[in-house]
């Protein structure tokens, strides 16, 4: 036998669904804790000790699934953790909010093809959105690059102690930053030594 004798196979429409509802539900298990009103979940580690948290990878980490999209899921989390640090709550919820939208036109028995060169033609449409909208910033200006900092770390801890992170990640990420080619990049690897 190369199977396991539980093994189910769905095929077509049913899988599709299936596979729907499965990210679905990775996604509204972390839902609660995206954004400045986030909420923390309990979790019970497998030493017995209680751990709470509101980082979407480390929730997921914990979670034990057996559906193959689910694990996908749990995967593309920790694959924006590895190349990112961070967003790994957002990019489960919007992938999980992608393909719910799509569910309704996989209902009408539209072509999953079609359904993705309509979130191509999204995508090329946002793009365009973004470059209209967004603006230059001077990463000498510290008010501004301040305000980018807080929307960015504001939720990770009490509010009580926003203006000392701040002012920290700010100071540390401009001591090791450089300017190539008039563009500004970060090099971890260059440590500041302070006197």
């Amino acid at each position: 036998m190369v199977l396991d004798q539980k093994t189910q196979r769905s095929t077509g429409r049913e899988a599709q669904l299936g596979n729907i509802s499965a990210a679905m539900a990775v996604a509204d298990i972390i839902r609660t804790t995206l954004g400045p009103r986030s909420m923390l979940k309990m979790l019970l580690d497998p030493m017995g000790g209680i751990v709470m948290t509101n980082d979407g990878n480390c929730i997921l980490r914990e979670v034990d699934v057996s559906h193959p999209t689910a694990k996908s899921m749990i995967e593309l989390s920790r694959a924006q953790d590895e190349e990112v640090g961070d967003g790994t709550t957002s990019v489960i919820i919007l992938a999980g909010e992608m393909l719910g939208m799509a569910e309704p036109f996989l209902k009408r028995k539209i072509h999953p093809t079609v359904i993705v060169q309509g979130y191509n033609r999204a995508l090329q449409e946002a793009l365009k959105i973004c470059e209209r909208i967004a603006i230059h910033v001077d990463v000498n200006d510290t008010k501004i690059m301040s305000k980018l900092v807080e929307s960015t770390i504001g939720t990770k801890f009490s509010s009580r102690w926003n203006d000392k992170m701040v002012s920290m990640a700010l100071s540390a990420v401009l001591k090791v930053s450089k300017s190539i080619s008039g563009r500004m990049e970060v090099d971890i690897k260059r440590y500041a030594k302070v006197r």
